[in-house]
């Protein structure tokens, strides 16, 4: 029942909902992807005594991932995350990313999937949700979507550890009025719970929620709706953080 309360509050108050929606695209800023290369390598801040071999980060997702909101590829999460952990872990990092705004899980089996390379990679991030929510993904059909996606993941990229992240609070959009903002964080809501229930049941893979007050503006871009620099880089902390919790003291990658 649970699960089904965004769909119920939603009925009754469709026709309000699509008229703000649709007045929502309309006044909102278009921000464009990033510019740059979607890979790189970032260097540790620190010198180190010996060559060690970069670590690979590879992130799939939508917008964040193709780095709206920010300037630069180099601004995006993916840079981001791997730079932090390029510091904390004193090695190099090579990282690539794979993001298209307005992806759906769904979108990026049959789009990315087949460009993946065929390659070992450490730590796969997967980053979705924002339009999953909008589109009123079923947590059924987003759950099966994300356990596909990570099954191709695994196939591919034989990940050391896979990292779900959790979907962006939408209820606290400040681009979003009411009572859509609340009904599409119910959602989100919703879709969050999917997304955990496919990290628990399987091995080496993480779920990382969101923690983020997006009600403050400096996190987020001019357009109220994607995180902006500050908010990238506070993002890529957290993942950091909970990677970070996950591998042992000589950088070998924890199982479950």
């Amino acid at each position: 029942m649970r699960r089904w309360l965004p769909e119920i509050l939603a009925l009754p108050l469709l026709p309000w909902l699509l008229a703000q929606g649709k007045r929502t695209r309309r006044i909102t800023p278009r921000m464009p992807e990033a510019s740059g290369e979607r890979h790189g390598l970032c260097l540790p801040q620190q010198s180190v005594s010996e060559e060690l071999a970069p670590f690979s980060v590879l992130a799939i997702g939508e917008s964040p991932v193709a780095g709206v909101g920010v300037d630069t590829q180099t601004q995006a999460i993916t840079a981001q995350l791997a730079q932090r952990l390029a510091t904390q872990w004193r090695r190099p990092i090579s990282w690539s990313a794979f993001g298209k705004n307005g992806a759906t899980v769904s979108d990026a089996i049959r789009d990315v999937g087949p460009h993946l390379p065929d390659m070992q990679i450490n730590v796969v991030l997967i980053a979705f949700g924002v339009n999953d929510s909008t589109a009123f993904r079923s947590s059924k059909r987003y759950r099966q979507d994300l356990a596909s996606l990570v099954q191709l993941v695994r196939q591919r990229l034989r990940p050391d550890l896979l990292v779900i992240a959790g979907v962006p609070p939408l209820h606290l959009f400040p681009a979003l009025p009411q009572p859509l903002r609340h009904v599409l964080g119910l959602k989100a809501s919703t879709l969050n719970a999917a997304a955990k229930s496919v990290a628990s049941a399987m091995p080496q893979t993480i779920f990382v929620p969101i923690q983020s007050n997006a009600r403050d503006r400096s996190l987020m871009a001019m357009d109220g709706y994607h995180p902006s620099a500050s908010g990238v880089l506070l993002w890529a902390e957290q993942l950091a953080a909970a990677i970070d919790g996950n591998v042992n003291e000589d950088r070998r990658f924890s199982s479950r």
